[in-house]
């Protein structure tokens, strides 16, 4: 996985008002639908909630990455927000999410998405990570914060 092309910093949002699991994957769908023309938001929202049925992608610890493969998608899209206020997300330690990162793959990138979750599942386990991803209070450095750390998992 590329990690560099992941995100974008129209697609690194902290401070988002969340209130409910389902406007948070409302919020995500349409975040990565924006940049990939082939993509649109009705679908993306649609896949993440068709997958979040199949089990919550709550990893515990306040994250969750909502992820599936779709068809129509080119290449592997992230999206990172930083909730004002968690929101409950099913979560295995039945704590509330305030860091959710998205991510919609190629529907014949069954590896590469394994590979990409199981990676991003590691980084956000470290307490650092977390923190600072919490801390931040402005867009561009969530963006750059998350990319600088995303570019050490590929060395």
């Amino acid at each position: 996985m590329q990690f560099e092309t992941l995100l974008a910093p129209s697609r690194t949002q902290c401070g988002v008002e969340g209130g409910s699991k389902k406007r948070v994957l409302e919020i995500l769908a349409n975040l990565i639908a924006e940049e990939a023309a082939e993509l649109n938001a009705v679908d993306v929202f649609r896949a993440l909630v068709a997958r979040e049925k199949l089990g919550s992608t709550g990893l515990g610890l306040g994250i969750a990455i909502p992820h599936c493969r779709l068809a129509q998608c080119a290449q592997t899209t992230g999206a990172l927000i930083v909730l004002k206020e968690p929101v409950d997300f099913d979560a295995p330690d039945n704590q509330p999410v305030d860091i959710i990162c998205a991510l919609m793959v190629p529907e014949q990138a069954t590896g590469e998405h394994l590979q990409t979750l199981a990676q991003l599942a590691e980084l956000f386990q470290r307490d650092s990570f977390r923190q600072q991803l919490r801390s931040q209070t402005d867009n561009q450095a969530l963006f750059v914060y998350t990319e600088q750390q995303l570019l050490k998992l590929t060395t």
